[in-house]
């Protein structure tokens, strides 16, 4: 019985030293937080994406804290957050153009032809490993397993007659979308109302081949490169592009695109 009183006590003598040491060390080697850097993270969202470039809301807090990021650099947050954080950091936010995401595919369903009957996993990541790169005619064109789905956060992007498509007043270009599409289909456009005409092909091959495989692919006939009186639409590797700091928005390249592919984000 005494040798069991004085393990008891042995041990608690033994715990309370380590304690007491515990203490001591944590106080001597503890190391100093920047309040911004507590104060900043605080107010970001939380979602960790990644998309500001930074290891999580935690790096990203940091950063802006040591003067390494802008204080607007939280693509999820927006302007709202940016005001948040510039106040407490007593900076101005700036002016920063929301931008959400466009897919580079209008090559649904009843436009594009299935080459053959696929019964395999059904995963965009998986197409590289089967018979012509997916059953699809387009080799370029949207795979339509939901990748991009299946990553996105915010509900922005879905599936709609076998090709992944935007919903842009949900979208937060947290550009995981982007990073999940095997093709390569997805960037980021700007969202101000005046640049809502996007080229939705991103078909690189000639003509009668684009034909062949989608009834609305660019066949880089440039008539809407002649079309834009700012020479903000040129094409390059057979797709139409444009440049969105000339962009004026007036339609005019849409209007005089023959296959319809230049899209306008109000009508669509």
């Amino acid at each position: 019985m005494n040798s069991i009183v004085i393990s008891i006590i042995v041990l608690g003598v033994v715990g309370l030293v380590i304690g007491i040491m515990l203490g001591v060390a944590g106080q001597k080697f503890a190391v100093e937080v920047d309040p911004k850097i507590t104060a900043v993270r605080e107010v970001l969202p939380g979602n960790n994406c990644g998309a500001c470039g930074f290891p999580g809301c935690d790096g990203l807090a940091a950063a802006i804290a040591e003067g390494r990021a802008p204080v607007n650099g939280c693509p999820v947050g927006g302007a709202a957050v940016a005001e948040k954080v510039s106040g407490i950091m007593g900076v101005s936010a700036g002016a920063s153009d929301k931008q959400v995401a466009f897919v580079k595919c209008a090559g649904d369903c009843n436009k594009t032809r299935q080459t053959y009957d696929y019964a395999g996993v059904k995963s965009c990541k998986m197409m590289p490993f089967v018979p012509a790169g997916g059953p699809k005619s387009c080799s370029y064109g949207c795979l339509g397993y939901g990748d991009c789905v299946e990553v996105c956060q915010f509900d922005a992007i879905h599936i709609v007659d076998g090709i992944a498509v935007v919903d842009k007043e949900k979208c937060t270009s947290c550009q995981a979308c982007i990073k999940a599409c095997p093709q390569h289909l997805i960037e980021l456009v700007p969202y101000q109302p005046r640049k809502k005409y996007h080229v939705a092909c991103s078909n690189k091959d000639r003509g009668k081949a684009v034909m062949d495989a989608c009834d609305v692919g660019c066949i880089a006939c440039k008539k809407c490169e002649k079309a834009c009186p700012v020479q903000a639409v040129t094409v390059e590797d057979n797709v139409a592009r444009i440049n969105y700091e000339k962009c004026i928005g007036c339609g005019k390249c849409a209007k005089d695109c023959p296959k319809g592919i230049i899209l306008n984000w109000d009508q669509n």
